[in-house]
């Protein structure tokens, strides 16, 4: 069996998956066989596999990081929030059902074995496997058969890296805090600290450092600073989402209560000239040059958002003038003229849709999970300088959709037609469509030549792209922490 180490901070967002992913990275360039592992994951961003089965994006993250091929034995248990007390729960890449927090709070010591049984295929094929846990491991209120921090390490018999997110501020009180809420047993799990985020002059932290030390007889194995990587991100805390990058081109992507793989626009920022935005509120909007309409978990109860705040009557407003407007999975079905719900999948019911594409969507309980190669039709105006154009993918989404007479299909999906174009609005179910081929490249070109700016080379693929980005942050990652400690803790001799 191999080794385990796992990553658990003292509160969302402090850094686990990265620092997870650069663990990976570090451990494939010295030549182990390595695997990334979080026993359950709560996001909206998620990925099929090859064999059809759901997992969260985190962990495809960690798992490119590591060379190796995603599997949902990675990431078992996958929840999917549909409202603020409910989520969609996935066990092993299938949907087990709905379920809200209190329920699932009861349900969920039934997967301890498929959460052993997911991690033991995992040791059993790999030299090390990189745990990371969620949230924090001092949320006593949830420790009753928890699963996801110190009751994994003690399924894995793992080491624990405490990691601190110093931005937010008062890491040492968190750290201190954490280790002082745990039981003695967990608190002998916890090997060292790790201090991320910083920015400034490392010296000014060794007077706290040593008091830390001493305090807990833990060690500090490493100040990580603060690192520009650009690698996808894991849930709605993505910094990305508040900020925007600026270019000549205006991308808007509309920023939905319930949004799903948002990851589906992260090679966008790439394009030469290209600014990406999210945007929440009409006032917001502005004047795009091309509007996205994300996926969502919730797309009926998205669309009344979308309503409700004005947004749909500004989308609309845009799409009349000209403006690009492009719907992805529940964006797309937004877009159509109807949704019905008989099924009760999202509440039942039915609504009007925007009316801006001649189809139709039913919702129904059979998930749609599939990998995709798909090719553009040959496009109208204004879509045209994408025809043809190629993309790889995957569909995630519970309902279908039926175009109406005269519809004509985006693309090509393993041969079967999908999406639809009607004037300057267009669609699709594909995620992932910007990641590979040559779909993105040509976007770029229409988006450049509709703002009159000659045309700029393709940048490095998205996938290259990526590969550097890994390195970088295992490079970053090297320089800061105490590797050889590292390496101690897990048993295994240093390999550099």
């Amino acid at each position: 069996m191999g080794k385990a180490i796992m990553i658990q901070g003292t509160a969302s967002n402090a850094g686990k998956s990265l620092l997870a992913a650069g663990l990976c990275r570090i451990f494939k360039q010295d030549g182990l066989r390595v695997a990334p592992f979080k026993s359950q994951n709560m996001a909206l961003n998620s990925f099929v596999t090859r064999e059809g089965l759901e997992m969260g994006r985190a962990q495809v993250m960690q798992a490119e990081a590591a060379g190796v091929e995603p599997s949902v034995a990675m990431n078992p248990i996958l929840l999917k929030p549909t409202t603020d007390t409910g989520s969609q729960v996935i066990v092993n890449g299938e949907v087990v059902g709905n379920m809200r927090a209190s329920d699932y709070f009861r349900y969920k010591k039934q997967l301890i074995p498929v959460v052993q049984a997911a991690y033991e295929r995992l040791a059993a094929k790999n030299d090390v496997v990189v745990i990371e846990g969620a949230g924090s491991p001092a949320e006593i209120n949830l420790k009753q058969d928890d699963l996801v921090n110190m009751g994994m390490a003690a399924i894995a018999d793992a080491p624990v890296l405490l990691v601190g997110d110093i931005d937010r501020g008062g890491v040492f009180a968190s750290l201190f805090g954490t280790v002082s809420l745990l039981d003695p047993a967990e608190r002998a799990r916890v090997r060292g600290f790790v201090i991320n985020k910083f920015r400034g002059d490392v010296s000014l932290l060794k007077p706290g450092l040593v008091q830390l030390e001493s305090m807990t007889q833990i060690p500090v194995l490493g100040v990580v600073p603060w690192m520009t990587i650009d690698l996808d991100d894991e849930d709605s805390l993505a910094p990305r989402l508040q900020t925007q990058t600026s270019g000549a081109v205006d991308v808007a992507i509309v920023r939905l209560p319930h949004m799903a793989n948002f990851t589906d626009f992260n090679a966008l920022s790439r394009l030469p000239d290209t600014g990406v935005r999210y945007v929440t509120g009409p006032e917001a909007l502005g004047k795009p040059d091309l509007l996205l309409l994300p996926g969502t978990k919730n797309t009926m109860g998205d669309l009344r958002w979308l309503r409700q705040t004005g947004l749909e009557s500004a989308v609309q407003r845009l799409a009349k003038a000209g403006t690009l407007v492009f719907g992805i999975c529940g964006g797309y079905q937004m877009l159509g003229e109807t949704l019905a719900d008989p099924e009760a999948v999202e509440g039942g019911g039915s609504m009007p849709g925007m009316g801006l594409l001649p189809m139709d969507t039913v919702f129904s309980t059979q998930k749609t999970r599939t990998r995709v190669q798909a090719r553009a039709e040959s496009l109208p105006p204004p879509w045209a300088p994408l025809s043809h154009s190629t993309f790889t993918g995957y569909e995630i989404h519970m309902g279908r959709t039926t175009p109406r007479a005269g519809a004509k299909a985006f693309a090509r999906l393993n041969g079967q037609p999908d999406g639809a174009v009607c004037g300057n609005v267009a669609g699709c179910y594909v995620h992932g469509l910007f990641d590979s081929g040559t779909l993105a490249a040509a976007l770029g070109g229409l988006l450049q030549k509709r703002r009159g700016i000659s045309p700029a080379p393709a940048p490095t693929s998205w996938a290259a792209y990526k590969e550097q980005q890994y390195d970088k942050l295992a490079a970053e990652l090297r320089a800061a922490l105490d590797l050889k400690a590292i390496y101690r803790i897990l048993g295994l001799p240093s390999q550099r």
